[in-house]
């Protein structure tokens, strides 16, 4: 996302907390997150050949981070799914984020974590053109979050690794996000994250908005 929309949508919410007569409310975007694959360089070589470099299909919101072109194939002791894409610039760990769906059609039970988090996860397989890595630990279901800029997270007093409530009833189906991590940095766009089962469940699309209603107390 360019860095006049990021500039745009801060704005917008720090006047929505400025003209709110509510308890510091939020409207937060929402980004549906497919199953996906993040790299190290290493196992990029591996995967692709020695000193491949991913390349850019599509900005995605977060300043700097991207959709490549390259996916790969992903398997389990069940299944296999195939077009997993790869998600850039590479990381220093490799790791997989599936929805509970897939995990079952690849017979895995996978822990919920915040991204990054992978010590004692589910192990995975992952297949490229070049080669196939195997994973003793890597595979995860994304916790919920909030990515959120560090101008907003002080106008409402959420600190880095609260928990919050995030409620969408402008769809079909209303929902309510009970624990929804909040991650904070200068660098980021504020925005939602969830996966397509928790989507499908609300029937949300991208784009939505939810209502930050509530700082909870669970760590």
């Amino acid at each position: 996302m360019n860095e006049i929309n990021t500039r745009l949508i801060i704005n917008n919410v720090l006047k929505q907390l400025n003209d709110s007569t509510q308890t510091r409310s939020v409207e937060v975007p929402i980004g549906v997150s497919a199953r996906h694959c993040h790299l190290c360089e290493k196992d990029v070589d591996t995967l692709f050949g020695k000193g491949y470099q991913l390349t850019k299909r599509t900005d995605l919101k977060q300043p700097g981070q991207y959709a490549a072109n390259e996916s790969v194939s992903i398997i389990g002791p069940r299944g296999s799914i195939e077009n997993v894409r790869i998600l850039g610039p590479v990381r220093k760990l490799t790791q997989v984020e599936v929805s509970f769906t897939d995990s079952m059609k690849l017979g895995l039970r996978p822990p919920v974590r915040e991204s990054g988090n992978i010590e004692g996860s589910s192990p995975v397989t992952i297949v490229g053109p070049k080669g196939s890595i195997y994973l003793k630990e890597g595979l995860i279901l994304a916790q919920a979050h909030i990515h959120m800029p560090l101008e907003i997270a002080r106008q409402t007093n959420i600190q880095d690794g609260d928990y919050v409530q995030v409620e969408i009833s402008e769809c079909i189906r209303p929902i309510r996000f009970e624990k929804v991590k909040i991650r904070i940095s200068t660098k980021y766009a504020l925005e939602m994250h969830i996966d397509t089962d928790e989507a499908n469940a609300g029937l949300i699309t991208n784009g939505q908005f939810g209502k930050l209603i509530k700082v909870g107390n669970c760590k």
